[in-house]
């Protein structure tokens, strides 16, 4: 049987109706799966007999175990789930002062292999299904019994190299009648894929695209980033551009620092003259380190002195503040160990 959590609102419309049954009990049966927290068709009491039937011999409600949770000395906490065929994966939730934020995965492993990032270590074996997504969401949500405000798509994998599924899941939680999160508190971030990138521009879509960038060259971004050697700089800021034109939302790069790699005053030049015009603004992360890379953290004068440098030479910046990384589930630090 087909889990109910793969559906999003047009797909349950259309089965039902095919079906022989009225469309608009789609809504119904997201309020009563959503909003309701229901876990029994047959508890659906305004829907009708028929189709409750129906639903129980057609559907069913999937969940994820959790394997192992920790909680930082910051609040954040993460969870290894492990999913129906006993692959693991990993959910981060963050407290911040707006509301607390979840941080989805969306592929067993990742392929996109930065040099940088635990995640690439393993290997990707397949993608998340959508219902294995919004389960990410209800396991916490349940687990915590606080409201999850804002959701982040950038845990283990390349969320467009998952695109529909990653599509239908930002449908799902972004649906007056499903999770009901707003469209300008989901991001969903890659590292450049440049014919998603364009996919996702005709989007009937407000959430906010983020893209790892890392570096303002192709000859270090390329030693960083694999897929730099496909979709080189000049190109992805075409496509970002061009995103733009279409949307008018504004971007977020995602720019790591790394002790002696790309943290220089001239690094943060290059990076100003290449985002300049750009509607854009610059995340940068203090690298948190993984023990299998030989790569640092800029130390904290430098990610300021670059931080500053961005402003004073018109680049909007943030300097984000380091959450979880004494649990391992800080940016680049996810690679579902099932050992502590």
């Amino acid at each position: 049987m087909r889990n109910i959590y793969n559906e999003t609102l047009g797909s349950l419309e259309e089965t039902i109706h095919k079906s022989g049954y009225k469309a608009y009990s789609a809504k119904q049966i997201f309020d009563w799966i959503y909003k309701k927290n229901v876990r029994d068709f047959g508890k659906m009491t305004n829907i009708a007999k028929p189709l409750r039937v129906f639903l129980a011999e057609n559907f069913r409600f999937g969940n994820l175990t959790v394997f192992t949770k920790q909680v930082s000395k910051d609040q954040t906490r993460k969870y290894l789930f492990a999913l129906e065929d006993n692959h693991l994966i990993e959910t981060v939730l963050m407290a911040h002062d707006y509301g607390n934020s979840l941080c989805i995965t969306t592929q067993v492993g990742c392929n996109i292999g930065c040099s940088f990032c635990a995640s690439g270590l393993r290997k990707k074996i397949r993608n998340l299904t959508v219902a294995e997504m919004v389960m990410q969401f209800i396991g916490v949500q349940e687990d915590t019994n606080q409201r999850i405000s804002h959701v982040v798509i950038m845990g283990t994998g390349e969320p467009f190299d998952n695109y529909q599924n990653v599509i239908d899941f930002i449908d799902i939680v972004n649906s007056p009648y499903g999770i009901e999160i707003g469209a300008r508190h989901i991001t969903v971030s890659t590292s450049g894929i440049i014919p998603k990138i364009e996919a996702f521009s005709r989007e009937p879509k407000q959430v906010n695209l983020a893209i790892s960038l890392h570096a303002a060259n192709d000859t270090l971004r390329s030693k960083l980033m694999k897929i730099n050697d496909v979709y080189p700089v000049k190109e992805l800021i075409k496509s970002v551009q061009n995103y733009i034109d279409k949307t008018h939302r504004r971007v977020t790069f995602e720019y790591i620092l790394l002790r002696d790699v790309n943290d220089a005053i001239a690094d943060a030049d290059e990076l100003s003259d290449l985002l300049r015009g750009i509607n854009c603004y610059v995340n940068l992360i203090r690298y948190n380190a993984v023990k299998e890379f030989s790569y640092q953290p800029s130390d904290e004068k430098q990610a300021f002195a670059f931080y500053q440098r961005l402003l004073k030479r018109g680049i909007q910046a943030t300097l984000r503040k380091e959450m979880g990384s004494d649990i391992d589930a800080a940016c680049g630090q996810l690679r579902a160990k099932t050992t502590q």
